[in-house]
């Protein structure tokens, strides 16, 4: 493939006067990209081996003029995540509890605009066509709310050395895979045959999947947290589902915004819980016939949003080996999961 090939496939369209440096780029990128391992995903799309992680190809560009140009301020707040561990839901609450005295609930923009718009993705948005974008006009609230699923270690470095804030939230290994199962069969090429549950489960196994491998992921930023924990809050999708109302003051009291009395008096908590809520983001018309900003159809964001989805799926084989994956992979490290929820009646995401 050649550099013109790339660029269209990445819908980066150089402007005449930047031609020579994006040539000079092309050339600097394709002799990267010939020295990576690289895989095909389950579901047929290239993923490249890159400072440790599986880069997917159409987002490869965008994650290194990321790391290259970002520039973060100490009031900036970043959410951060694998892939279908509740990134939407995470976001509409950050959103929600940053903002919660600039307009009325029953007016917040989450409701025509969005999570995904209103904090918006480093590699697969803001990045994605422009090297160096204009972040002044694209983050339209104060403070910037940004997102990003690339590894901890692989993060800029302003981003590590300011005083922003990172909120990551991790889910369990078997409702993290079949819900992305399930999700990444929309990428998936017209020519490519699906991938069977079971083969898909290898390579989760192999540990090659976006942003992967899972478990150097979740670890990464596991360790960071506890290292710096007035820096990066590390949730657990789970534990949200059990207690939100508890989560959520401890989510508003690290970002900086707490509830007061009188909030919590007055059931701002549990307003925010139930705006938030799977039931009602996924009825509003920006998901239900949206375009989504990053070319994703918005209502194939939303399946179910419910813990323990795993055991209409895997058989007991497949449990028992990931079981033993975890336990490996997790040893001696302090983390643990839940493969097992007490959720409360309220469909919260």
């Amino acid at each position: 493939m050649d550099a013109t090939e790339i660029a269209k496939d990445i819908n980066i369209v150089p402007t005449p006067q930047d031609e020579d440096h994006e040539v000079n780029w092309e050339d600097e990128f394709q002799e990267l990209m010939q020295t990576l391992p690289k895989e095909k995903s389950w579901y047929g799309r290239d993923l490249y081996f890159y400072q440790g992680f599986w880069c997917p190809f159409s987002v490869f560009k965008a994650v290194i003029s990321f790391q290259k140009h970002f520039q973060a301020l100490d009031s900036d707040i970043f959410v951060t995540s694998l892939p279908k561990c509740g990134t939407t839901w995470l976001k509409a609450l950050t959103f929600s509890i940053v903002n919660r005295n600039q307009f009325a609930m029953e007016q917040s923009p989450l409701l025509s605009l969005g999570p995904h718009q209103l904090v918006r993705s480093f590699e697969y948005d803001l990045y994605l066509n422009n090297p160096c974008p204009d972040l002044e006009n694209s983050c339209v609230y104060q403070p910037r709310l940004l997102s990003t699923h690339i590894p901890y270690a692989s993060l800029p470095p302003s981003i590590k050395d300011s005083n922003s804030k990172i909120v990551y939230m991790c889910r369990n290994p078997m409702d993290t895979f079949v819900s992305l199962w399930f999700f990444t069969d929309q990428f998936r090429p017209e020519n490519v045959k699906p991938s069977s549950l079971d083969e898909a489960f290898d390579m989760l196994c192999q540990q090659i999947h976006a942003f992967g491998p899972f478990f150097d992921h979740v670890l990464g930023y596991w360790k960071a947290s506890q290292e710096k924990p007035n820096k990066i809050l590390f949730l657990q999708y789970e534990d949200l589902h059990e207690n939100i109302i508890s989560h959520l003051k401890k989510l508003a009291m690290f970002l900086g915004f707490p509830f007061s009395e009188e909030e919590e008096k007055h059931g701002v908590i549990e307003e925010i819980a139930k705006i938030c809520s799977f039931g009602n983001l996924k009825e509003l018309d920006v998901h239900k016939n949206g375009t989504h900003i990053s070319g994703i159809r918005p209502n194939t964001l939303f399946r179910k949003g419910k813990p323990e989805d795993w055991i209409n799926y895997l058989t007991p084989a497949v449990v028992e080996r990931l079981k033993k994956l975890i336990q490996h992979k997790l040893d001696k490290s302090g983390l643990t999961f839940k493969l097992s929820c007490k959720s409360p009646e309220q469909d919260y995401a």
